[in-house]
């Protein structure tokens, strides 16, 4: 008997000598005439079974079959044709075993080779098709709501086509509903194939197909080859846009496009652990790699400054997040490149960060600003180092991993109020609540050196008070107030005040020795002039002084004005009601008592705006006292 082009059609641990099991025995056939084996009259059924329906869908032989797709045209007849397939690489099996001269082999493997033919058509047909059904979203969400079921057993029962669509929910989409059939029609060929020896031209087409898929999937995303070179000489505005079209790109990619290729491929492919790993392989890995070797390129080829931070922990983050799922997803032996290409990139983002938060804390010691800051206000360094700062400690869960193994700063060098007293030798502080207070202490140490540029003595304690105070907001108003706790605000809210007190002190001090320690006092009318005098003169020029000062942070303001307030209104009260009728008389009253209690109250308020017009020699009133006040 010829054996050219015989195929191996029995390596599957599905078609054992048990399968002997589903024929009937040689009494219920009739297979009782001399001088026939069993396995002949097995056979020779088996072939008449599958003669009909496999000639009836050769598409060499008819131009129906040539057209048509039998698994679109019928399923129950597609069904019926894997059937017989099945059962005619069955009865082969079971006649090679006993009698390997049979003249019926030969028939048998012509029909196969037809029908293997009809099937490779099928896969693809189905493949290419139906790529919305088996869109990557479509199988994720279908996998999510339906179990798994044997598509063999599915076909093998004797209900109606339909069978397949029970196992999703009632509630699925249509093209859930769609997608389920036909991932159970391509597994039943696909099953069929493998088991008669034809697997290598079904994971061809299959291969072919879904590459396709996942290359056109990577694209869409704006994943694209790039080289070291193109990354160093771009400008960070592009390359920026890059990483958020790649943050968006990864989450995308794990969770629906390789989730769903590793589903459909697992499922179609069930029958066979080495094939499915192969399949997949074949299919995700060039576009996984090129995927999680971009952040690895950004971060030893761009531009190191301190404000891409940020987009290195968003990379790293994105990672991070998704490692459980890449680990699942590529966790065959032969997609071992794929997470260690994702790792790498995890490693030399880190790296990356560890230098940017060097170079940071660099910039901020490095600040060469000489000018003031007009009023005291708040320094553009403070500003622009707590707008970073509260926005790093967005990432303090990612950065705590990535310094994990950093040395802390030294604390020899760093004052015992700037940390926690949480800190102590049985309850450390952690390292990444360290490292802000590190990084805010250089930022107070590099304002402090600035208070020299203030002639000023009282307004370079305004200053520092005006910017420990908007350090301390931007604390309490973002994840820095878990990092460095409430004590470590409560030493620092009384620095502020101490800095306040010094201003008050330096800047109004003279004002209240203007007025006589005790206001109730009997004086002569002299004295009582001279007082009023040098009352008027001290509190004007220090209005005038004060007048374009500012204190940008409302809290501060409301405590700083009442405070001054109390210190001088009420001793200017008691002493304007004492006084003021022993100069009742006076031609010139309105220029002796120039102001008035509530003037004096109205004054204060409009004060630490820096939008007081301080260009006259004199204040106007708010309202003049008359001799009958």
């Amino acid at each position: 008997m010829p054996r050219k082009g015989m195929r191996n059609l029995f390596f599957s641990p599905k078609t054992s000598s048990s399968s002997i099991s589903h024929y009937p025995s040689p009494s219920r056939i009739g297979l009782s005439t001399p001088g026939r084996s069993f396995s002949d009259s097995v056979m020779e059924r088996a072939v008449e079974n599958a003669e009909s329906i496999i000639m009836k869908w050769n598409p060499d032989t008819s131009t129906f079959a040539k057209v048509t797709s039998l698994f679109y045209e019928n399923r129950r007849e597609a069904r019926d044709f894997i059937k017989c397939v099945n059962d005619l690489q069955k009865a082969m099996h079971l006649v090679v075993t006993e009698d390997s001269s049979s003249e019926q082999l030969v028939r048998s493997q012509n029909l196969m080779q037809i029908a293997m033919k009809r099937l490779q058509k099928e896969f693809y047909q189905i493949l290419s098709m139906n790529r919305a059904q088996l869109d990557p979203e479509s199988v994720s969400a279908r996998s999510s709501r339906a179990s798994t079921r044997s598509s063999t057993s599915d076909y093998e029962d004797d209900d109606g086509p339909e069978d397949e669509i029970r196992i999703a929910d009632d509630s699925i989409s249509e093209v859930e509903h769609a997608s389920t059939i036909v991932m159970a029609d391509l597994r039943l060929i696909a099953e069929c194939m493998i088991s008669s020896g034809y697997g290598k031209e079904c994971v061809k087409i299959y291969n072919i197909i879904r590459k396709s898929i996942v290359d056109e999937g990577i694209y869409r995303l704006g994943v694209e080859r790039m080289s070291s070179s193109q990354i160093h000489k771009m400008d960070w505005d592009v390359l920026e846009i890059k990483i958020k079209s790649w943050l968006n790109a990864v989450k995308i990619a794990v969770k629906t496009l390789f989730n769903g290729e590793r589903i459909l491929c697992d499922h179609v492919f069930a029958a066979s652990d080495s094939i499915r790993e192969s399949c997949f392989t074949e299919i995700s890995k060039e576009g996984a790699t090129l995927l999680f070797g971009f952040p690895e390129i950004v971060a030893k080829s761009s531009k190191k400054s301190p404000e891409k931070v940020f987009r290195t922990l968003d990379m790293y983050t994105a990672i991070s997040e998704h490692w459980p799922e890449i680990e699942s997803i590529f966790a065959f032996e032969s997609t071992s490149a794929v997470r260690s290409q994702a790792l790498t990139s995890l490693i030399k983002l880190g790296e990356s960060v560890r230098t940017l938060l060097t170079e940071f804390e660099s910039s901020i010691q490095k600040d060469t600003s000489k000018s003031p800051v007009a009023g005291g206000g708040v320094h553009p360094l403070m500003l622009h180092v707590m707008t970073c700062l509260s926005l790093l400690a967005d990432y303090s869960n990612v950065l705590a991993d990535i310094l994990v193994d950093s040395p802390p700063p030294s604390k020899s060098s760093l004052p015992e109020y700037y940390f926690d007293t949480s800190d102590s030798d049985e309850s450390p502080a952690p390292s990444i609540s360290l490292r802000f207070a590190w990084l805010i202490l250089v930022l107070l140490c590099k304002l402090d050196g600035k208070v020299k540029h203030y002639k000023d003595a009282c307004l370079s304690y305004l200053f520092l008070a005006n910017n420990l105070q908007h350090v301390l907001s931007r604390v309490r108003t973002s994840n820095l107030k878990y990092l460095l706790g409430d004590e470590w605000i409560s030493k620092h809210e009384v620095k502020v005040k101490q800095f306040a007190a010094n201003y008050e002190r330096l800047g109004w001090d003279h004002v209240i020795k203007s007025l006589p320690e005790d206001p109730t006092a009997v004086i002569s009318p002299e004295e009582v002039k001279e007082r009023f005098k040098r009352f008027n003169a001290a509190f004007e020029q220090a209005c005038r002084k004060q007048s374009l000062c500012v204190v940008p942070d409302s809290k501060l303001r409301d405590e700083i004005k009442p405070s001054i307030a109390r210190k001088i209104v009420p001793v200017y009260r008691e002493f304007y009601n004492t006084h003021r009728r022993t100069l009742g008389r006076e031609r010139n009253f309105a220029i002796l008592v120039r102001f008035t209690p509530d003037d004096i109250g109205n004054y204060l308020s409009d004060l630490f705006f820096g939008t007081v017009d301080s260009g006259g020699s004199s204040l106007p009133s708010h309202s003049r006292p008359s001799r009958s006040d």
